[in-house]
Parts: structure tokens; C-alpha cells; sequence
């Protein structure tokens, strides 16, 4: 029989459930929300003192859903059982906030698209690109990634962009990388890559809709700043 310390093992009015019932989610902090997901602690280690220090080692609910299991399963307390639990509340924020939802997302502006992959690349160590392919009425059918490592036109060869768009017989594409600095400022190296896309795409009868540099919570959009 498991001797860890429950949420049921806590005095009534420090239990987050009922908490939570009774006053609503928001009134509970990231500890309390994690226990009721976790909802135990160990042997030594009551499920709330374990979610502080979660929370307190992770350095925040962004550490957390950036966190692998690798890394979860380091903090003491923390198993597989529970470093799958949080990966897995982790992925579905994630999707949550992305296309992979699975609801229909259109994209009307460059807001649209920075918004789509932003979670995915803010804070990643190395460049990726990626291609939102879309249909005719600009509706997302897709997210690829397309190339990692530093971007130059050696390594991005359009036809590894255009070939995800034919497969998928997308109308457009919308060109998205990230630059770990966290400054999105477009190099020129960036500006060359967009405009060859943009030439193959005409050739091809698919219009590169914009580029967009994701940084560290912001973007830039080449198309918003006539560049593109």
C-alpha cells in the first residue's frame, strides 16, 4: 500500500479541490492547480510542499511547459509517472493555443500567424523554419517544419518549402523562423531567403503570403513592413 500524502490527507479547507468548488479555478495558485492534476506527494512530502517546489525549480509555469522529462524527472519526487502527467497538461496548453487544437484557424493578418506557431518557437535554442500551408480562403491545413540550424540560402532550398505546399495542394504559404536571440529584426541573409521564395512561388502558382521572425514573445512580419 502507498504510504505518500494525498490531497484527502490535507485539512479540509487546504484541500485545492474543494477549493476550487467552492470558489472558483482562479482563486487557486499554479501549486495549487498542479496538485489537483498530480494528486499526490511522496512519502516525506505532502502534494502541495511537492507542487511549490515544482513550480520553484522549473522557475515558473514557462519553465514548466518548456521543460522535458529528462529534465522533470531531476526534480525529486518527480517519477515518470508524474513527469508524464505534467507533459501531458504541458502539450494540451500548448495545443490550446496553437492550430493543433484541432478548430478550423484562419489566417487574416500577420497577427494570425505569429499567434499560430509562437508557443512552439519563442523560446527554442535553434533556428527552425517552418510552413503554414493554406487553402484558398486562407484557412490553416498544415504546420511543417522545413529546416534547422542557422538560416542561409544554402541550407533553405525552395525545394523543400514548395514541396510540403504540392503535396498538400495549398494555395499559399506563410514562411515562419525564429531567431533565438530574441530580437526577430530581419537580417539580410533573411530579406535574400524571402524574396527567392517568393520568385519560386510564382513560378510555381503558390504565393508566399509573408515571413514571419519570431522572437522572444514578439515578431516581425516582412510583409507588414513592405519588404515582402
Amino acid at each position: 500500500m502507498s504510504n505518500n500524502i494525498k490531497i484527502m490527507d490535507l485539512p479540509e479547507n487546504e484541500r485545492p479541490r474543494e477549493k476550487l468548488l467552492r470558489y472558483g479555478a482562479d482563486s487557486l495558485s499554479n501549486s495549487e492547480l498542479l496538485a489537483i492534476i498530480l494528486r499526490s506527494g511522496t512519502r516525506k512530502e505532502n502534494v502541495i510542499s511537492l507542487c511549490n517546489r515544482i513550480m520553484a525549480q522549473a522557475k515558473g509555469l514557462n519553465g514548466l511547459l518548456n521543460s522535458s522529462a529528462e529534465e522533470l524527472m531531476n526534480i525529486q519526487g518527480v517519477k515518470s509517472c508524474k513527469a508524464s502527467q505534467l507533459m501531458a497538461i504541458c502539450e494540451l496548453y500548448k495545443r490550446f493555443k496553437a492550430f493543433k487544437s484541432g478548430d478550423e484557424y484562419k489566417i487574416s493578418n500577420p497577427k494570425d500567424a505569429a499567434l499560430l506557431v509562437m508557443e512552439d518557437m519563442k523560446e527554442l535554442k535553434k533556428e527552425v523554419l517552418k510552413i503554414i500551408l493554406l487553402n484558398t480562403k486562407n484557412m490553416v491545413i498544415g504546420i511543417r517544419d522545413v529546416s534547422l540550424g542557422s538560416l542561409n540560402s544554402s541550407i533553405v532550398h525552395p525545394r523543400e518549402v514548395f514541396l510540403e505546399a504540392i503535396k498538400n495542394s495549398s494555395a499559399s504559404i506563410i514562411v515562419c523562423h525564429n531567431h533565438p536571440s530574441g530580437d526577430p529584426t530581419p537580417s539580410n541573409e533573411d530579406i535574400n531567403i524571402t524574396m527567392r521564395l517568393k520568385e519560386c512561388g510564382k513560378l510555381l502558382g503558390i504565393e508566399l503570403l509573408d515571413h514571419v521572425i519570431i522572437g522572444n514573445g514578439i515578431y516581425v512580419s516582412l510583409k507588414e513592413k513592405s519588404i515582402l
